[in-house]
């Protein structure tokens, strides 16, 4: 959900009807430098603030989605088992020592992203070896999601990378370590997933679940200013694609003047001042990536831009995660009902 946009507000917003509500631990030094003029340390500090904020406006099930190339990934990690975080989503790269950091009694579930069955198969071969465990459910991220990509450019259109098929492929190797070792593993499917006939579908194919953001950016609750939300309501079909991230993958956004000057070679920072993402080099880096994720959480769609889903020229309101929720029930029981009849 990118810089900002998915705090402790749209968390309990979700929890509270029944969801798991995801905190985004991306760029929280930058929201919360008042706590500390050390970004890595006022990550820390900020996502401890987060999760506490939740914890008491909610009794549902609270998340924290962490990157693996956070250059402070370790600390995120920590961080969110000593606060008691319900799960941890870990993607952006390979979390093979994630449950490294599981502490005695805590209860803490850990959730890889992945976007191929290779890539489950590898971390369930790494933490039954080194950590005998397995992990408690695995999201699967399709090419249409919103933001950085874990596919090859010529992969994100091709029709052999479906969300359905990817589905699939994990499906087909949570199977084998299911069997072997006797463990429920839930695949929850996530990209492009819009609307409830979208969750039925993808269901039917096999996913115990679904993992939304584009959708939820544009209700009240969304922690994201009112200019980022415009975007979205702004954006057509055309206004969607996908850019080459500082950090070496590609990823989507809704395009703008921001972008438009990145790719005619007009922007450049001159030093990297947070060192957030392993993977960034300032020397190639043609903007700060962190930097311009948080002016568009702000408002500020000149000096950034928006992530967004290949479905985001789709939204046309702002509404409460309530209404939102009802909304996508009503689409699924409509969609269940019309394949009943055929």
């Amino acid at each position: 959900m990118g810089v900002g946009v998915s705090l402790s507000g749209l968390a309990v917003a979700v929890a509270n009807e029944g969801g798991v509500g995801v905190i985004s631990c991306a760029g929280l030094g930058l929201l919360y430098r008042n706590l500390s003029k050390d970004y890595l340390k006022a990550n820390i500090l900020g996502l401890t603030e987060e999760i506490t904020r939740a914890r008491k406006q909610t009794k549902g099930i609270i998340g924290v989605n962490i990157m693996v190339a956070m250059s402070n990934f370790a600390d995120m990690v920590k961080t969110s088992i000593k606060e008691k975080a319900d799960i941890i989503f870990a993607g952006a790269g390979l979390p093979l020592d994630l449950p490294s950091y599981r502490t005695e009694g805590s209860q803490t579930k850990l959730v890889p992203i992945v976007s191929s069955g290779r890539a489950v198969r590898i971390i369930c071969e790494k933490w039954e070896k080194n950590y005998h465990c397995l992990p408690d459910a695995v999201v699967v991220e399709g090419p249409k999601a919103g933001g950085h990509l874990g596919f090859k450019p010529e992969q994100i259109f091709d029709e052999n990378y479906t969300l359905n098929k990817l589905v699939e492929a994990v499906i087909n190797e949570i199977r084998i370590f299911e069997k072997k070792y006797n463990k429920e593993i839930p695949v929850i499917a996530a990209g492009g997933i819009y609307t409830g006939g979208d969750i039925y579908s993808i269901m039917e194919s096999g996913a115990d679940g679904v993992q939304m953001g584009t959708r939820f950016v544009t209700t009240d609750e969304c922690d994201a200013s009112k200019e980022f939300k415009q975007t979205y309501l702004d954006a057509g079909e055309k206004d969607i694609g996908i850019i080459k991230s500082p950090v070496g993958m590609p990823g989507r956004a809704i395009v703008n003047p921001f972008i438009e000057k990145v790719r005619e070679g007009k922007k450049h920072p001159l030093n990297c001042p947070f060192k957030c993402i392993r993977t960034c080099d300032i020397s190639s880096s043609p903007y700060c990536i962190i930097s311009a994720l948080f002016n568009a959480f702000r408002g500020n769609l000149e000096g950034g831009f928006a992530f967004a889903g290949s479905n985001a020229f789709r939204a046309t309101k702002i509404q409460s995660v309530k209404d939102l929720f009802e909304e996508l029930q009503e689409e699924y029981s409509h969609t269940l009902n019309e394949i009943r009849e055929v």
